[in-house]
């Protein structure tokens, strides 16, 4: 297939949609599955929430026009790299650096691009872990290699971060608001507001379980 041409299909994604959702599906399962485990061994749940998509038709196509991209399969799959996206909501700050390192150990995995906000948060107080991977597939690519290679999008944070996180997009869309210099003081003291208290249940969660 020709990366440069325009497809008439009704799905950005061409042939290649029903691949999405297997990989999807794949890498969902092995967290299910590593997350199973670890709680009937110990009884430690290391996620609360896991929320994973195939970036829809409208919004990806949105992006190419963005990004001055033509508006096909190969810019899809190929340019950008985040039409599968993963994010894993946990509890405690060690939960989600121990999501990380089991997702870094996947067998067909590699990591492209890793960002630690948590560590390293945004001016505006944003606070989360970013990974971008490629996973060997057993079927063709876009680029016409098999097994191919797919990229997923994946964010992992805090129950805290993910509510600061949703409440900061909806709130950035407003238009025409008053005082926003007032706002983004706010929030970005709310964001560490919250950092603080994940710090300190992390704290108590490690005295009890040293205590145990």
């Amino acid at each position: 297939m020709n990366g440069g041409e325009e497809l008439s299909e009704e799905s950005i994604y061409g042939e290649y949609r029903g691949n999405l959702e297997k990989i999807l599906e794949n890498i969902v399962g092995r967290i299910r599955d590593y997350t199973d485990e670890t709680y009937e061994q110990t009884g430690t749940k290391l996620h609360e929430h896991l929320i994973a998509r195939v970036k829809s038709d409208e919004s990806m196509r949105e992006k190419c026009r963005r990004r001055g991209l033509p508006e096909t399969p190969y810019s899809a799959l190929h340019e950008l790299t985040d039409s599968i996206g993963i994010r894993i909501i946990c509890s405690f700050i060690d939960d989600v650096y121990e999501n990380v390192r089991r997702i870094k150990a996947f067998p067909n995995l590699s990591v492209v691009l890793e960002k630690d906000y948590i560590r390293h948060a945004k001016p505006n107080g944003y606070r989360s872990y970013h990974m971008i991977i490629k996973v060997e597939a057993p079927f063709e690519d876009v680029a016409g290699n098999t097994p191919g290679e797919y990229f997923v999008e994946l964010q992992l944070r805090t129950i805290a971060m993910d509510s600061w996180a949703s409440l900061e997009h909806k709130m950035k869309y407003k238009k025409n608001i008053p005082n926003s210099d007032i706002i983004v003081a706010e929030l970005k003291r709310c964001a560490d507001e919250l950092a603080a208290c994940d710090v300190s249940m992390q704290t108590i969660r490690d005295l009890i379980n040293y205590s145990s």
